[in-house]
């Protein structure tokens, strides 16, 4: 009776280690890829205020073609 509840301990604990570490490594892999994201935003954010600060230089008129 009591190694019963051993194995079954044993095999509970082997599980929750399992899921503990497949767990663990999800969180690195989005880690690793809000990082990436982050940096992406960043470069983003600058090419758009290029573009912003490109178009506050352009004087306002009208095309050639009115």
């Amino acid at each position: 009776m009591i190694e019963e509840r051993f194995i079954a301990i044993e095999t509970k604990l082997a599980y929750l280690e399992d899921f503990v570490n497949k767990l663990q490594n999800i969180t690195v892999e989005q880690g690793h890829m809000i990082d990436l994201l982050s940096s992406e935003n960043r470069m983003l954010k600058d090419k758009f205020r290029e573009l912003q600060d490109s178009l506050e230089d352009m004087p306002n008129v009208r095309p050639p073609h009115y």
